[in-house]
């Protein structure tokens, strides 16, 4: 279940969000009286409320807004219970010192916005202990590792149990607290008001992750990167599933590299299935992988982990997807032939996973690949892997090329004001291929177009990526259209032309 947290100013906002959750078919709702300016009146809050009811009034030091006594703050609570509240959240330090009354539910809770308790079998059993209906832990995870100690803590409670693990690296915790036994997990009411760090918002909980569909056979999928948290690999992904109707789920992992291997070596404790990989672990991951097809070997990067009982299977879809973008572009371009693309000679911006890969599939495909990047030895060092030329970053528009590719994240949102190549050496009969798909029209793109240039955005070769991924993963053939349109919503780009 999710509960559904609203935190505002008025009492009627709070009534009437209340009310439009219940039409939506939310069926618990956390009342945060901690944001209520002024006077709290509890009993117009419950009276004819048409849910249950969470009650909570947090203090600054656990993440809450209460500016006012301690004691003011109590009574409001013990308010609450006497009025009838379904449930009332009181924490560790006072939980004792309010007794049970009536038929009110008592949530037991302790906040952490430093770290993960280490013993969290110890800290449950205290909190458990306080005559609680429900222990809610929510704590910050400065490790993905801290996820599964959590959901671990949940799986194991004898006492209905809420485990939350805060931050971006929490965010796992919060989606498949349900598959480990807890009894509902906490939702904001709008994505962009959020009342706890790494709290997802009830839509994109129902919608997208299909909150309420996952059980302990829902297979686990993801993107592992750092930062992840403007990745819409989930959105593409779990669209296609739900169209498709496959018991999976597909969720944001943050992994700073340092921690890459010891999440990697956990993996069969989620358990994961598939992995999407980006930036920075496209290369670090292949130590990994027990399976390797040449064509991983050659680039020298991965962007896509299959997880099986013989181990890791290491694939890269992005070399695939780039080159099927160009030829789809190139349709109908007297410039290409049935063996290649027509393009002489490509630029390739970057040093990357994803600039290797982009640059080999152009190399299997006749293309004079140059590389460059502002980290001069890492565009040496493609070049020489690749077997391809590398240019200074400075000397980059110096020479005229057929093809122009992006594989920085320059012009990425919210950077949408720039780009890695200046218009003045933009010139008609180029291609130019920008990689990054949010926004899809980049300011490369849109300068290139100005130009006259045929262009292909970062959309046509994400969603071609993610496609051959799906087909890795799932064995079936992908929905591209399902994949596109909610990628073009997400990126509110949806009547834009691919």
């Amino acid at each position: 279940m999710i509960c559904v947290s609203i935190g505002r100013g008025r009492h009627r906002h709070m009534i009437a969000e209340h009310k439009h959750l219940v039409e939506n078919g939310i069926r618990l709702v956390e009342l945060r009286l901690d944001y209520i300016q002024g006077e709290v009146q509890v009993r117009r809050l419950l009276r004819d409320r048409p849910c249950p009811v969470i009650v909570t009034c947090r203090r600054k030091s656990d993440g809450g807004r209460w500016e006012h006594s301690e004691e003011a703050r109590q009574t409001l609570l013990r308010t609450a219970i006497v009025e009838g509240a379904d449930y009332v959240d009181l924490e560790d330090d006072i939980a004792a010192g309010v007794p049970r009354y009536g038929s009110t539910k008592r949530i037991v809770s302790l906040h952490d916005f430093q770290k993960t308790p280490a013993d969290l079998t110890l800290l449950h059993k205290r909190l458990a202990s306080m005559d609680a209906d429900v222990v809610k832990v929510a704590a910050m995870a400065n490790h993905p590792t801290d996820n599964l100690r959590m959901l671990q803590m949940v799986h194991a409670s004898k006492v209905p149990t809420v485990g939350i693990c805060m931050g971006d690296i929490g965010v796992p915790t919060r989606i498949l607290g349900g598959r480990f036994g807890a009894p509902f997990t906490y939702a904001t009411f709008n994505d962009d008001r959020v009342l706890a760090p790494g709290q997802i918002g009830w839509r994109q909980m129902r919608e997208m992750y299909r909150y309420d569909s996952i059980t302990a056979a829902t297979r686990i999928y993801g993107v592992v990167a750092d930062p992840v948290a403007h990745s819409l690999s989930p959105v593409v992904h779990n669209a296609a599933l739900a169209a498709a109707g496959i018991d999976a789920v597909y969720m944001p992992f943050r992994v700073p590299a340092e921690q890459l291997d010891e999440f990697l070596s956990a993996a069969s404790r989620w358990p994961l299935a598939g992995l999407s990989v980006t930036i920075p672990h496209k290369e670090a991951v292949l130590k990994h992988a027990a399976h390797t097809d040449d064509l991983v070997k050659s680039i020298g990067a991965a962007n896509t982990l299959s997880f099986a009982a013989d181990g890791i299977t290491a694939a890269n879809t992005d070399a695939i997807a780039a080159v099927e973008s160009l030829v789809a572009a190139l349709q109908g371009d007297e410039r290409a032939t049935s063996d290649g693309l027509g393009l002489k000679t490509t630029l390739v911006l970057g040093a990357g996973g994803a600039a290797r890969a982009v640059a080999f599939g152009l190399k299997k495909k006749g293309v004079e690949v140059t590389v460059t990047s502002r980290t001069a030895d890492r565009a040496k060092k493609i070049a020489a892997e690749v077997g391809c030329k590398s240019v200074e970053w400075a000397a980059r528009q110096r020479m005229p090329y057929d093809g122009i590719v992006n594989a920085t994240p320059v012009g990425m949102h919210p950077n949408v004001d720039e780009s890695p190549y200046d218009k003045e050496h933009l010139r008609p009969y180029m291609v130019v291929f920008d990689t990054v798909y949010n926004p899809e029209n980049t300011l490369l793109i849109k300068e290139a177009r100005s130009a006259g240039c045929r262009t292909v955005t970062g959309v046509e070769m994400f969603v071609r990526q993610a496609a051959i991924q799906y087909r890795i993963w799932h064995g079936a053939e992908p929905p591209p259209q399902v994949m596109r349109e909610a990628l073009k919503r997400a990126t509110a780009s949806a009547k834009q032309p691919l």
